[in-house]
């Protein structure tokens, strides 16, 4: 089983050119992309968050639930869905604006214990920014890597939810201890400040930078470094892009029975290529369609892991 913690949310998809264009509610947050696309590759999945009770929580869990993930572990709130405004660029990039106050998502409570047959974590996104849900996400992180559980954090940065961006910083850094596999995109970490060498010596195992069209980079702690470009789509947008790469690295380290430092370390060369050049294939899917739709495993079946 793979955990993904974090929130769920509505997508505001822009129909059109200019301020003014219809707006298409569609389901998304990095987390719950990021859940969705391991149902649709076959990972045993459940989802660890708090949704609300409104319309749009349940259209959010019923999209879960169809994928094959489980949403035991999903806390209910009264409180309103939260809202991320989306703006698509010439280019296909996404740019968001959040409407993030009283909502379900950010008042998640620690939980008592993890689903059974918990194997990784995974954490990011606005889930570890809002408060009080943010610190609960945190300990839960510190815990699950003290009971030597995977764990894996992209922080896929959304800088207009971060209040004071040196303090974000501070925590980021004191997170790494507790992090098996860091996965940012190249403007999270020009953001974050400091390289991946640095990100290694505090704690991760590897560290995967995604560089959009222009492919995958990871380093490992023992000092290697390995790329694979991007594959090339005519691109309608990028949203989910980013969480599709975190589905297929953990879904990739599970087939290989390597959730773990020791199996990490153990993948080689050849390894680390065939499972980045299948986040690299995966991602280009989601890429060519609108909004976050991750590919199924089928889809992907030509690209071997």
């Amino acid at each position: 089983m793979i955990v993904v913690a974090g929130e769920a949310l509505i997508d505001l998809v822009p129909q059109g050119a200019g301020a003014l264009a219809a707006l298409t509610p569609a389901l998304g947050g990095g987390p719950f992309n990021t859940a969705v696309a391991l149902g649709r590759l076959g990972s045993p999945t459940a989802f660890c968050s708090r949704v609300s009770r409104d319309a749009f929580g349940e259209a959010l869990l019923e999209r879960l639930r169809a994928t094959g993930v489980d949403v035991s572990s999903v806390q209910r709130g009264d409180e309103p869905t939260t809202l991320a405004v989306a703006t698509v660029g010439a280019d296909g990039s996404a740019a968001y604006s959040f409407y993030v106050e009283g909502t379900a998502d950010r008042l998640f409570t620690e939980p008592e214990a993890l689903p059974a047959g918990t194997r990784a974590v995974s954490f990011g996104t606005c889930s570890l920014v809002l408060e009080p849900g943010a610190s609960a996400y945190e300990a839960m992180m510190r815990e699950a890597s003290a009971r030597g559980v995977f764990t894996a954090l992209d922080p896929n940065i959304r800088a207009g939810l971060i209040p004071d961006a040196d303090a974000y910083r501070a925590r980021f850094r004191d997170w790494l201890p507790s992090v098996s596999l860091l996965k940012l995109s190249a403007e999270d970490a020009e953001w974050l400040g400091g390289s991946p060498r640095e990100w290694l010596a505090a704690g991760p195992t590897a560290v995967v930078v995604t560089r959009g069209g222009d492919g995958l980079t990871v380093f490992t702690r023992e000092g290697a470094e390995y790329a694979v470009p991007g594959e090339r789509v005519t691109v309608v947008d990028t949203i989910g892009a980013g969480d599709t790469v975190n589905a297929a690295l953990l879904h990739g380290l599970a087939e290989r029975d390597a959730l773990s430092d020791e199996g990490v370390a153990a993948l080689g060369a050849e390894g680390w290529e065939s499972l980045l050049g299948f986040a690299a294939a995966a991602a280009a899917i989601t890429c060519s369609r609108a909004g976050a739709e991750p590919p199924y495993a089928h889809e992907l079946e030509p690209q071997a892991l």
